[in-house]
């Protein structure tokens, strides 16, 4: 699918630790790029492979520097990604691969915040993500 490889590429694009990756993985949210993800992994919820790139991309652009995180986690959040991340790991639950890059995802939106951390645990996330371990 499309989605599959743009995921591809904005992974590709958006990695780095320096002030241009964190400027890459800026442009790639004001360009819009979180609600479609989302939008991309709730349209092929059953395509293992755009959940798996869909995953990582998310965990790709919400890391970076601490402000530029917490606005990128609140806009993942916001559209919805939480509740998603854990529908597909309840989906894919035997693909070690999408489990991987869920739970990278899940880790990167709810470090450091309370808030998505009580969110992903009333989402189930720990149940997804203990039955990950075993996957």
């Amino acid at each position: 699918a499309v989605q599959e490889q743009a995921c591809r590429a904005l992974i590709s694009i958006t990695v780095g630790t320096d002030a241009q990756g964190s400027a890459r993985r800026q442009a790639a949210a004001d360009a819009g790029a979180l609600p479609h993800i989302v939008a991309a992994m709730r349209a092929h919820s059953v395509t293992a492979a755009v959940q798996e790139q869909a995953c990582w991309a998310l965990g790709s652009i919400i890391s970076g520097d601490s402000a530029q995180r917490d606005a990128h986690k609140q806009a993942a959040a916001d559209v919805g990604a939480l509740l998603q991340l854990v529908t597909t790991m309840h989906a894919h639950a035997a693909n070690a691969a999408v489990q991987q890059w869920a739970c990278r995802a899940l880790f990167h939106i709810t470090f450091g915040d309370d808030a998505h951390r009580q969110a992903a645990a009333d989402a189930d996330a720990l149940p997804q993500i203990v039955a990950a371990m075993r996957a």
